[in-house]
């Protein structure tokens, strides 16, 4: 089985959303909610390796996206959206600037800044920009994590955390 257990019915799209005024402990907060919000959605606890580094990755390119609108947008980003559709989730950061984000050529590693939307590229399926009540709305998604094989390679998985499937 393909997919993380989304505590819904497939095609069933769940949306979190987070309020944002002003960039003072944006970050943090924005981890903390896309935590929470991947723990009701079964993708926390991890169930292997890969499975959170998947998480982590989230989480990390998170919080590459409210930094950058913290640093370059006017008063900081205004929301973070998380879509949840059993298959991928989308991640949204709309702020006020309407300029969208470039990726800009390869920075010097030694040097701080730059390296956040190489990071986005690096890690997720897609991602881009769109208007958005006036500002800009900058989203990534990435697919759901894969369900380990069964330990013993045979049949299906007993046993498992609620949502997924298994019996």
């Amino acid at each position: 089985m393909d997919g993380a257990g989304s505590g819904a019915p497939p095609g069933a799209e769940q949306t979190r959303r987070l309020v944002l005024a002003g960039s003072a402990g944006a970050v943090q907060r924005s981890r903390d909610f896309s935590r929470q919000a991947l723990l009701s959605w079964h993708w926390l606890p991890a169930l292997d390796a890969d499975w959170q580094a998947v998480v982590e990755d989230v989480l990390l390119m998170v919080s590459e996206l409210v930094t950058n609108a913290c640093l370059h947008a006017p008063g900081g980003p205004r929301e973070l959206r998380l879509r949840w559709d059993g298959a991928r989730l989308r991640v949204e950061v709309a702020d006020a600037s309407p300029v969208p984000p470039r990726l800009r050529p390869y920075a010097d590693p030694g040097r701080p800044g730059g390296h956040g939307l190489r990071v986005v590229d690096r890690l997720a399926r897609g991602w881009g920009s769109q208007p958005d009540d006036g500002g800009k709305l900058v989203w990534l998604e990435v697919p759901a994590p894969r369900v380990p094989a069964p330990a013993d390679g045979h049949g299906e998985r007993s046993g498992g955390p609620e949502g997924f499937g298994w019996d």
